[in-house]
C-alpha cells in the first residue's frame, strides 16, 4: 500500500485530484492533504516537518501562487519567488527523505510566446514565454530542469505534467483573480440578472485557448502518477482550440445572456494561441472525456447551485487583484 501527499490539495484542482485518487486507487493506504497555514512550503523547516509528519511515499505537487493577467503583471516577483522556492525546496527535501516518486504540475505558460501550434513538449525550450506571465512560467520551467538533473545525478523519480487552462465546478469566480471562463460566466450572469445590454471583455477576442475539464485533469494526473516515469514533460489537454470570441459566444448561450459583447482592445490579449499536442499523454491511457459545451453547462449549474454562498464570499473578499496560493 502507498501513502500519497498532495500539495494544494484543498484548491480547485487539488480537491478533484484527491477525490480521483480516493475513488480510483484502491492500492493507496492514505491520501494526505494540508493547508498552507499548517505548512508554509516556502520555508524549508515547514517542508521537513510536513514530510516527517505525513511520511509520504509519493508526492503530487499542485500548490502554486496563481492569478489572472492583471495579477501576473502587478506581482511578477511574487509569482516567480513563491512558485520557484516552493518547488525547489520541496523537490530537494523529497530527495533527501527518499520519496519514491514526485509529480510536478507545471504550466503551459512555460511555452514560448510564439510557439508553433499545436505545442509539442520538446519545443518548450525554444523561446521566451509570453511577457505577462513569464515569471510564473519560468519558475515552473526551472523545476522541470531540476527534476531532470536530479534524475541524472541521484536517480530521483520525478515527472512533469503541463495542464492546459482548467475549468469546472468549484472554480474561482472572484472577478479580481479568476481565469477566463469563470470570469466571463460571472460577468454575463450578472449582466443578465441586471438586464444590462452589454458586457465588456479584455482584449480583441482573437487569441485562442484550449481548456480541460477539472475532473479530466485529475484523472490524467492519477494515470501519470501510476503509469508514467519518463523525464519528458507531458501536455494534458483536450486537443481542441477555441478563440476568445467564440468562447464568449458559447458562454453567452450557456448563461442565456442575449446582450452585446464588447471587446476592450486597450487591454492585453496574452499569448496569441494556446493549443496542445496531446499525443504523449496517450502513452499512459489519457484522453479527455468532457467536451467544452458539456463542461460549461456543468460549471454554470454549479455556479447557480452555489450562488448565495458565492455572493457572500465575494462581498467579504478584499479589493484589487491579488495572487492566490492554492491551499
Amino acid at each position: 500500500m502507498t501513502r500519497l501527499l498532495i500539495t494544494g490539495g484543498h484548491g480547485f484542482l487539488g480537491s478533484a485530484v484527491k477525490r480521483e485518487f480516493e475513488q480510483n486507487s484502491p492500492h493507496l493506504s492514505q491520501v494526505h492533504t494540508f493547508r498552507s497555514s499548517e505548512y508554509d512550503l516556502r520555508k524549508r523547516d515547514a517542508i521537513k516537518a510536513l514530510l516527517s509528519d505525513k511520511k509520504p511515499e509519493v508526492v503530487v505537487h499542485l500548490a502554486a501562487t496563481v492569478g489572472g493577467i492583471g495579477a501576473n503583471m502587478k506581482y511578477p516577483g511574487t509569482f516567480l519567488y513563491d512558485n520557484l522556492i516552493m518547488g525547489a525546496e520541496l523537490i530537494e527535501q523529497c530527495r533527501i527523505f527518499g520519496i519514491k516518486k514526485f509529480v510536478l504540475a507545471g504550466t503551459i505558460c512555460s511555452y514560448p510566446k510564439f510557439a508553433a501550434v499545436p505545442f509539442k513538449e520538446d519545443e518548450i525550450w525554444l523561446g521566451y514565454p509570453e511577457e505577462t506571465n513569464a515569471p510564473y512560467g519560468l519558475a515552473k520551467k526551472i523545476l522541470t530542469v531540476q527534476l531532470n538533473a536530479y534524475k541524472k545525478q541521484y536517480g530521483f523519480n520525478g515527472i512533469t505534467l503541463l495542464p492546459v487552462n482548467l475549468y469546472g465546478p468549484g472554480d474561482n469566480f472572484d472577478l479580481e483573480s479568476s481565469h477566463v471562463i469563470p470570469a466571463m460566466m460571472r460577468k454575463m450572469d450578472a449582466a443578465k440578472r441586471a438586464a444590462q445590454e452589454s458586457v465588456t471583455l479584455w482584449g480583441d477576442g482573437s487569441p485562442s485557448r484550449e481548456f480541460l475539464y477539472v475532473d479530466d485533469a485529475a484523472r490524467a494526473i492519477r494515470l501519470a502518477t501510476e503509469r508514467y516515469d519518463a523525464s519528458d514533460p507531458v501536455n494534458l489537454g483536450s486537443g481542441s482550440e477555441i478563440t476568445m470570441k467564440k468562447l464568449a459566444e458559447l458562454i453567452a448561450r450557456t448563461v442565456e445572456f442575449e446582450g452585446q459583447i464588447i471587446w476592450d482592445s486597450s487591454k492585453p490579449n496574452g499569448q496569441p494561441r494556446r493549443s496542445l499536442d496531446v499525443s504523449r499523454a496517450k502513452q499512459f491511457g489519457f484522453t479527455a472525456n468532457v467536451t467544452l459545451p458539456m463542461g460549461l453547462q456543468l460549471t454554470y449549474q454549479w455556479y447557480l447551485d452555489n450562488f448565495a454562498k458565492l455572493q457572500e464570499l465575494f462581498m467579504s473578499s478584499g479589493k484589487g487583484e491579488q495572487p492566490r496560493t492554492s491551499k
